[in-house]
């Protein structure tokens, strides 16, 4: 479950309503996030490089401006939906200009967290609002995270624990790999799947009333 201030919706792959007037298109590949998510509009395979999608950055804009696009193609002509915003957003993390993926098996996961092993790599999530007006905002949030270097217990003891599952980059920071970190540099919880005080930012510029529900929990 990912919470925003005024904002609740699960991260699992299909957009979802929220009785805040916000809906939701979820990541594909945040690295923190839990659930099953569908497939990126352009699934990409281990280890590719970004020229095939563009650099990471701008493949987390584009994925997420397409998510927002997507849902704002389903609410067209319900009036139910009129004056909401959506929120979009998507999480690509890499190594250099090389692409992880989420891996699907054991040898995919494995293989990220060698790749990681030691190593700096930088997470990068695209936010796409799209306001009541249908004026389209965006951010891309980059966060750079340094792994010590892992022994072999380290990774297999990992991949036995099953928390590399649905994962960018084989691991979720909240969890057991929060211990791999040996720094962090920008936003935690861009990490996790949603970087909140942009987002909740983003929101506030755009005049959504975020502190309208604190008072309920």
């Amino acid at each position: 479950m990912a919470q925003t201030p005024g904002i609740t919706a699960r991260i699992d792959g299909s957009d979802q309503e929220t009785d805040t007037g916000v809906r939701i298109a979820a990541s594909c590949r945040a690295p923190g996030a839990g659930g099953n998510r569908a497939r990126a509009p352009h699934a990409y395979g281990p280890g590719r490089n970004a020229e095939a999608f563009g650099t990471p950055r701008s493949l987390a804009r584009r994925l997420s401006a397409e998510k927002a696009k997507a849902a704002l193609s389903a609410i067209t002509g319900d009036p139910a939906w009129d004056g909401s915003y959506i929120l979009a957003a998507d999480t690509v993390v890499c190594v250099g200009r090389r692409i992880l993926p989420k891996p699907e098996l054991v040898s995919e996961a494995s293989s990220a967290l060698h790749l990681l092993s030691g190593r700096s790599h930088r997470v990068y999530t695209g936010i796409c609002l799209v306001t009541p007006d249908r004026t389209l905002r965006q951010k891309v949030i980059d966060t750079k995270v340094r792994f010590k270097r892992l022994s072999t217990l380290d990774i297999e003891s990992y991949l036995a624990s099953g928390q590399w599952r649905g994962k960018a980059g084989g691991y979720g920071i909240q969890g057991i790999a929060g211990g791999f970190v040996v720094k962090l540099v920008g936003s935690y919880t861009n990490v996790v799947g949603l970087p909140l005080y942009e987002t909740v930012n983003l929101l506030v510029g755009e005049g959504y009333d975020v502190h309208d529900r604190w008072l309920e929990g």
